[in-house]
């Protein structure tokens, strides 16, 4: 009997967080807008081959984010 109140509340209190989540950030009801650097395609491009191009003294070459690469080691492209 409890249990159906639990799952109940679990699924109605994500669902609310949702609703909230998107109204807030999507929807900007506070204002503001999205940045540049997160909407400009270009900048992301130019800002990831500035990190790819850092010298790294103590080890193999690593991506700076490897969360968003399948490989984290960096391959040179000549071999």
């Amino acid at each position: 009997m409890a249990a159906k109140f639990i799952v109940g509340s679990i699924v109605g209190t994500f669902g609310l967080a949702y609703v909230f989540d998107t109204t807030i950030s999507d929807k900007k009801i506070f204002g503001g807008s999205t940045p540049g650097t997160v909407s400009n395609k270009k900048w992301w491009e130019e800002t990831d081959k500035k990190f790819q191009a850092w010298p790294r003294t103590a080890g193999p070459p690593v991506v700076m984010n490897p969360i968003s690469r399948q490989n984290f080691i960096v391959k040179s492209a000549s071999g």
